[in-house]
């Protein structure tokens, strides 16, 4: 009896083993000591780009700069700003009516291995490319699968054109989006990110995860239904490689927020 126990225990140590080794290992982390910060975040200012339709944009006055009566310099500002607009996190709750806010999405969603796609050939002859399932596979023919838990950043170039208004959404006409022309996510892609490789987030250096004349906003809907959070309007990922690198990524936590300004950093070893 003993000894069929002991091989019982024996051969599930071992199938446990095989299983272990052949699930892909999770990025380690680099060493923030010795690694390369990068600054994705274009900063918030007069200048920042919002959706057209949005009614107001990022606003700063000034309530004190100068010296108190103590003798000393001491200064405070207020800021007034919508949730979507420059570089910012779309919070599953952006379309999705149960979809976790700002403040409920976990920090390994947020926190994470990032792998970046390359499009800027193709973004650079047509404004309105969508990123294909073949661009994908043709990526993991070349890197590797993408992880499960993994942060999907599409480079289209884009980011280059801020703060430029018209060349950076195609159109600059007050209050109307529907003519806006620029790059992002396809539909057969997202699902395959999403749904397939279970990335943790995705993100663009545009100013949607659905392309600009989207009148259906697939890409969000689907994101958001699953509880994939969107970065958008992120800055200088050609500063980051296809594959090695982590995010940070920290939303200003907004209760009950459908999204909010985003700092993002990249962690390249």
């Amino acid at each position: 009896m003993r000894l069929i126990r002991t091989t019982g225990i024996l051969a599930a140590a071992a199938a446990l083993a095989v299983l272990v080794n052949a699930s892909p290992p999770r990025s380690a982390a680099p060493d923030l000591a010795t690694s390369k910060l990068v600054d994705l975040t274009h900063p918030f200012d007069g200048q920042t780009i919002y959706w057209p339709t949005s009614p107001t944009r990022f606003e700063l006055q000034q309530l004190s700069a100068g010296p108190t009566p103590g003798g000393w310099f001491y200064a405070s500002n207020s800021f007034c700003a919508p949730e979507h607009g420059g570089t910012h996190l779309d919070a599953p709750r952006h379309f999705a009516e149960k979809g976790r806010t700002a403040d409920q999405i976990p920090l390994r969603q947020l926190v994470a291995p990032v792998v970046v796609f390359d499009v800027r050939k193709q973004a650079a002859s047509d404004p309105d490319y969508r990123l294909t399932d073949s661009d994908l596979r043709a990526w993991e023919a070349a890197h590797g699968r993408v992880p499960a838990g993994s942060i999907a950043m599409l480079r289209t170039g884009w980011s280059s054109r801020w703060p430029d208004r018209k060349r950076y959404l195609g159109d600059d006409t007050p209050g109307d989006a529907s003519h806006l022309h620029f790059p992002s996510f396809g539909e057969q892609a997202a699902r395959l990110l999403i749904q397939e490789r279970h990335v943790a987030a995705i993100g663009v250096d545009t100013a949607s995860i659905d392309y600009g004349l989207s009148k259906d906003f697939l890409v969000h809907r689907l994101a958001s239904a699953a509880d994939v959070p969107g970065f958008e309007n992120v800055a200088n990922l050609e500063e980051l490689p296809a594959t090695g690198a982590w995010l940070i990524a920290m939303p200003m936590k907004i209760a009950g927020g459908s999204g909010g300004p985003l700092r993002i950093v990249g962690v390249v070893p």
